[in-house]
């Protein structure tokens, strides 16, 4: 493999983003390094994603002008190694000059300025150590500081810039790595290759968020109840239903990503139904006890875990997935058995794709009860007036904050009422 190739690796996934690109689509751009590298790219370029404006307001201080895309990522990949990562300096500046002189002409003619803007970027330790958070972009912190104002807003932007541990859920009768968490998931702090921890070949564990893993854990499932996962994949709530003892029913509408879901129950043991199907379409051969609906959403509840996505959307999308949300929303309650429990979940700051949408579905079904959270670990200043779960990346400080989540448990009415 070239020299350096990790760093390599790690410019070409952050100019993926540049381009538009999300990290978990840009599996190619690092596939031909060993897995060593791959690991250490992507953990390089998390770390550039996660501190792009903090480095650029280091840099701007030593540059006369802008250089060109290319050189300047290699300036905030070598600026994050020097004053987040704790890389020496001179490994750090020579590796850089090594990557820009390998840019061509344009990138030969840029060596000097490169070494000469590095070797003062190391001098700012002290500086970088009080630089602010990353900030949101404006589409999401205005409605968050409208929410829940200029302070937490701020807590979430710290928890987002200091990333995301690792979580697992276990199966009962079982533990996973690392340290239990008070409503019943682990983490693990350091990292290493999840494939190589204890019990991964048993299928003991998988990962999964302890915020996403919530949501399964409040619709509560018994053994042998039928209950459909709508909009299932990649599977951890499918495989905490599974390992209930439930009938499991997993829809969703993508082939490549039911793959995984289907690898991630063969390891762990666990059976279900998998359908690929439209979850608007879909219908049951009867009626099921209980429906999880995680939606589609802006995700932006997972910055802590994916910096590339303030970068490549512009919340232009949000007005759609609130429409499909409360389709999704509708038609499961047709398709759910009178008497039944629903649990709809997004992974979203935003209230459009959480308590709106809550208020909204209880105005449109008459009779439709909300059952408040009761479960191990969930502080009471968690649940909203109307019944809700609303998780948010500023808890759990001191245990390494966790996803923000929207999470409702809704009872359908018997029938005749």
């Amino acid at each position: 493999m070239p020299r350096d190739a990790a760093r390599k690796g790690a410019l070409r996934l952050i100019a993926g983003v540049r381009e538009g690109n999300a990290l978990s689509d840009q599996a190619g751009a690092i596939a031909r390094l060993s897995p060593p590298d791959r690991a250490r790219a992507q953990r390089l370029a998390l770390g550039v994603l996660r501190n792009i404006d903090r480095a650029d307001a280091v840099l701007v201080q030593h540059l006369s002008k802008k250089p060109r895309p290319e050189i300047l990522d290699a300036l905030r990949l070598a600026t994050v190694e020097l004053l987040e990562m704790g890389e020496a300096p001179h490994g750090a500046v020579n590796a850089a000059v090594g990557l820009v002189r390998g840019m061509g002409p344009k990138g030969r003619a840029a060596v000097g300025m490169v070494n000469a803007v590095l070797r003062k970027v190391s001098g700012h330790g002290p500086e970088w150590a009080e630089l602010p958070p990353e900030e949101m972009p404006e589409w999401l912190r205005d409605p968050v500081v409208a929410t829940w104002g200029e302070e937490i807003a701020v807590a979430i932007e710290t928890a987002h810039q200091n990333g995301a541990p690792v979580d697992f859920t276990a199966k009962p009768e079982t533990t996973a790595p690392g340290e239990p968490l008070p409503t019943g998931s682990f983490r693990q702090r350091s990292g290493g290759q999840i494939s190589a921890l204890p019990g991964y070949e048993a299928g003991d564990w998988w990962v999964q968020d302890a915020a996403a893993a919530i949501a399964a854990r409040l619709l509560d499932p018994q053994s042998g109840e039928r209950i459909v996962d709508l909009c299932a994949a990649p599977g951890g709530k499918t495989m905490q239903l599974a390992a209930a003892g439930a009938d499991v029913t997993a829809v969703d509408v993508s082939a490549s990503r039911l793959n995984r879901l289907r690898e991630n129950l063969e390891r762990c043991g666990l059976t279900a139904q998998v359908v690929e199907a439209d979850a608007l379409a879909w219908r049951p051969a009867g009626p099921p006890d209980a429906i999880l609906l995680d939606a589609p959403c802006s995700a932006t509840g997972t910055i802590r875990r994916h910096p590339d996505l303030p970068l490549i959307r512009d919340g232009s999308a949000i007005a759609g997935l609130a429409e499909l949300q409360a389709r999704l929303l509708d038609h499961a309650l047709e398709i759910l058995k009178p008497g039944g429990r629903l649990v709809f979940a997004t992974c979203s700051l935003l209230p459009q794709e959480g308590e709106d949408q809550l208020a909204a579905v209880l105005q449109r079904h008459p009779g439709l009860v909300v059952e408040k959270p009761d479960l191990p670990g969930i502080a009471p200043e968690w649940i909203t007036a109307q019944g809700g779960l609303r998780l948010r990346p500023d808890y759990w400080p001191d245990l390494g904050g966790m996803d923000g989540f929207f999470i409702a448990r809704l009872r359908k009415p018997e029938a005749g009422l």
